[in-house]
């Protein structure tokens, strides 16, 4: 498994090591003539845990998989994470040296939009705007003006937000995203399949017909099949701005393209140092640097979610919907940048080359490079090569469950 890269630059590890020094983290590596591995990293080392969980839906499903990773008897480790995460960039691989994947396998990747004030209306400016950068700044002006309440104080599915609702209909400006945004059904979508995401280091990629487009910066919370939330990770929900103001219909173009899920640079198991109230309490960084020099800096933070997490991970999985192998579940972004990059007016948009940093304190640095979906790594592992490669490496009782230490 080789990636290309659209720039000969090395990736600059902007990460706090220490982070990695606590809290019980897990994630997947390619072994070089072997495959992905699910490792567990503890005190700055890689440990290989395949023959005891050989994939990390399987980890989640074990009642507590973070008594059961400190149970388990390590073997000396693959390599040290620094070393890893440098080795993750295509730029500087080491083809003979274990890399970085997304810390998923088998689950499904599911994402909940509109789920922010700022985004919500960024989504109805889109929409206005028929997809075209140039009149976004007008309609911008014009919504804050007509719409005339803070959208962050309504509750969604509330009586004021149905309040609100009606005279926004009267007045001709009710949308589809003021219906997820401020109505009682959250819209939770398919962002990518199985298998497809990529992890650190590696290039993101934007449909080569786009022109308005930008990253999102994202808590992602994993949860097992009977939807309970075992942890959680960053996530780059890579957004399509004109595709998706065209039409609505468009999402699934517009969202789920060759490389355009990220996630990484681990996935950090829920224990005594790390819980559910953290993620509600984050704050997202986020950086592009431009091989143009331009910059962009930005936070998101999960304090402003209009909806809590726990609410939308019960929309997702439920009696009405089930995720045998487990899900991951993007929780939305604030973010929706709208600073000039080239013409005054038109906004922000991606370059080839733009190096995208998603930080958080508690959850690490999740980086990579942008490109398009037809110049990135073509996704070719799918389930069937993971059969495969988990029969060569004799794993396939440990495929679906988790083996007793």
């Amino acid at each position: 498994m080789t990636e290309r890269s659209n720039s000969n630059s090395p990736l600059q590890l902007n990460y706090d090591a220490s982070i990695f020094d606590t809290g019980s983290w897990v994630g997947r590596v390619w072994l070089p003539d072997l495959g992905p591995a699910v490792v567990f990293v503890r005190a700055g080392a890689v440990h290989d845990i395949s023959s005891h969980v050989a994939t990390v839906s399987a980890l989640l499903e074990v009642a507590d998989p973070v008594a059961y990773l400190q149970g388990l008897p390590l073997a000396e480790p693959l390599i040290g994470l620094p070393r890893l995460l440098n080795n993750s960039d295509p730029v500087q691989r080491d083809p003979r040296q274990p890399w970085l994947l997304a810390p998923i396998d088998l689950q499904a990747v599911k994402a909940a939009g509109v789920t922010f004030a700022t985004s919500l209306l960024e989504r109805v400016v889109e929409e206005q705007a028929k997809g075209d950068p140039a009149k976004a700044d007008a309609v911008r002006e014009s919504l804050a003006k007509r719409i005339g309440a803070d959208l962050s104080q309504i509750v969604p599915g509330s009586a004021q937000a149905e309040a609100l609702r009606k005279v926004l209909v009267e007045q001709g400006l009710w949308s589809q995203y003021l219906e997820v945004g401020i109505g009682p059904d959250a819209e939770v979508f398919t962002k990518a399949q199985p298998l497809s995401a990529v992890g650190y280091g590696a290039d993101i990629g934007l449909h080569p017909k786009s022109s308005w487009n930008n990253p999102e910066p994202e808590v992602v919370l994993a949860v097992s099949s009977d939807g309970r939330i075992k942890g959680a990770m960053l996530g780059n929900d890579v957004n399509l701005r004109d595709f998706e103001g065209r039409s609505a219909l468009l999402l699934s173009k517009a969202k789920d393209n060759n490389a355009s899920t990220a996630l990484g640079p681990l996935l950090r198991l829920f224990d005594e140092s790390f819980c559910l109230q953290d993620v509600r309490n984050a704050e997202v960084d986020l950086k592009v640097e431009g091989e143009d020099g331009f910059i962009l800096s930005g936070r998101s933070s999960m304090r402003q979610i209009s909806r809590d997490p726990q609410d939308l991970v019960q929309q997702t999985i439920n009696e009405n919907h089930q995720y045998p192998d487990g899900l991951v579940l993007f929780l939305g972004t604030l973010f929706a940048p709208n600073q000039d990059r080239d013409q005054p007016g038109n906004g922000f948009t991606h370059k080839l080359g733009d190096v995208v940093s998603i930080s958080n304190s508690l959850l690490g640095t999740l980086c990579n490079r942008v490109t398009t979906s037809d110049q990135a790594s073509q996704w070719a592992f799918g389930l069937r090569s993971l059969i495969d490669s988990l029969g060569r490496r004799g794993l396939l009782e440990v495929a679906t469950a988790a083996r007793q230490p």
